[in-house]
């Protein structure tokens, strides 16, 4: 059960209830100990997604609180908002485009077009997500129907371990680049290319716009990955090795970055996106009182593309 008044939460816990995790503790990584309610605060008008652990470690959803996450990975976290919460829903479009399922070996990918003749393609890593959760093609067919875009094609690409292929894998880099030249012999040339990814798929996108710059001029990042390094496992220690090298870079790409207040990853997301204010690199940057999940990103999926493709 919780209690909300203006900024505060007062977080009851159930029976069996000996911790409370969620994006303002790293979820599994810095769990709250609970002797009796917990007092925290948010950022106004936040949106905040919870759990309880059990003796064990294990998760559990609060069962005074009907309202699930809209979350892709965890069935058990549960939301609430504060006064004051603004959601900026995407889009919706007249008709929804047609989405073609694909397979490169054990590698599914989706492919949808939003019109006659694309003029760009947008790659999405963690492509289900993309496709089922946060509707990234019917976003894009919205904003061609408005005429703030044109008419793109859009390629969902699925991960077999996303822990290891977007840390920096050159392997899944390889099979990643054969995967567009394959989409590129059965619907047409890409044209331009944006890459889209949140969390280790915005990591990977970013890393890839740094490697090709002719080949990925544009990336659509949604609270990147940041805490990261070659070789290295580690979201929360390891370095951020990847801002180091757009520190170093002399071309860089066209950016849209979006990052949760609630996020560990905040604080990485605000020094890369001083690097790429230093340099002045062509870049947008926003932050939403929320974390790590769906809602944060949905709502950047619409200013992201008018940023990166508007006419």
């Amino acid at each position: 059960m919780v209690h909300i008044q203006k900024r505060y939460v007062t977080f009851i816990p159930p029976e069996g209830a000996l911790y409370l995790i969620g994006d303002f503790t790293d979820w599994e990584r810095n769990p709250i100990p609970l002797k009796g309610p917990v007092t925290l605060e948010f950022p106004e008008g936040a949106y905040v997604e919870y759990a309880f652990m059990d003796e064990k470690g294990r998760p559990f959803p609060d069962p005074d609180n009907p309202e699930r996450a809209d979350n892709p990975w965890w069935t058990y976290p549960r939301a609430i908002r504060l006064p004051g919460h603004r959601f900026e829903p995407p889009p919706e479009p007249k008709e929804e485009p047609r989405v073609d399922r694909n397979r490169l070996g054990e590698r599914r990918f989706y492919v949808a077009e939003t019109g006659p003749s694309p003029q760009a393609t947008v790659v999405a890593q963690d492509g289900v997500a993309f496709y089922r959760t946060a509707g990234l093609h019917k976003v894009a067919q919205a904003l061609l129907e408005r005429g703030e875009i044109p008419p793109v094609r859009l390629l969902f690409v699925e991960p077999l371990d996303r822990n290891v292929e977007y840390r920096f894998s050159e392997r899944y880099e390889e099979e990643f680049h054969r995967l567009l030249a394959e989409a590129e012999r059965a619907y047409g040339p890409l044209g331009e290319t944006v890459l889209a990814g949140a969390s280790l798929g915005g990591l990977f996108s970013l890393w890839q716009a740094l490697r090709h710059p002719d080949r990925f001029p544009k990336v659509l990042a949604l609270s990147p990955a940041l805490k990261a390094q070659p070789g290295g496992r580690d979201t929360y220690q390891d370095p951020e090795w990847l801002t180091e090298r757009y520190q170093e870079a002399e071309r860089l790409p066209r950016i849209y970055l979006e990052v949760g207040l609630l996020e560990w990853l905040l604080a990485p997301n605000r020094r890369f996106a001083a690097v790429l204010a230093d340099k002045k690199a062509p870049h947008a940057y926003r932050e939403r009182p929320s974390g790590h999940n769906w809602v944060t990103w949905k709502q950047a999926l619409a200013p992201g593309l008018r940023f990166l493709l508007g006419r």
